[in-house]
């Protein structure tokens, strides 16, 4: 038998892949940020020596997520500290990174509101 109008499909949670264009290009646009990030990363611990940048250049190569990244945030400056003005070019370039993933860790300036 012969339906007389085309059957209105409507994707479901449940069907893998059925998501939205917009939710494919937010999930696009959130991993070209984390690359970025991690390529600042890579970028600021590139000419650093010693066991502990190893360390640190190991653990942002195997970081797959930006979760890793901000976790190693503290030891990569720690070790990015002193150095003269090129180490505070690479120490304000991470922050700028990690401000665009994690805006929400600074208050918003001039919000209004205080704290007691």
């Amino acid at each position: 038998m012969l339906q007389a109008a085309p059957r209105h499909f409507v994707p479901e949670f449940g069907l893998p892949g059925a998501g939205l264009p917009s939710d494919r290009l937010a999930r696009i646009a959130a991993r070209r940020a984390f690359v970025l990030l991690k390529t600042n990363f890579h970028e600021a611990l590139s000419d650093l020596e010693g066991r502990q940048a190893e360390w640190l250049r190991g653990q942002v190569r195997a970081a797959e997520e930006p979760t890793d990244l901000l976790l190693l945030r503290a030891p990569v400056f720690t070790a990015l500290a002193g150095g003269g003005i090129e180490h505070r070019l690479r120490r304000h370039a991470l922050r700028r990174g990690l401000d665009a993933l994690f805006p929400e860790d600074r208050p918003a300036p001039c919000s209004g509101f205080a704290s007691f």
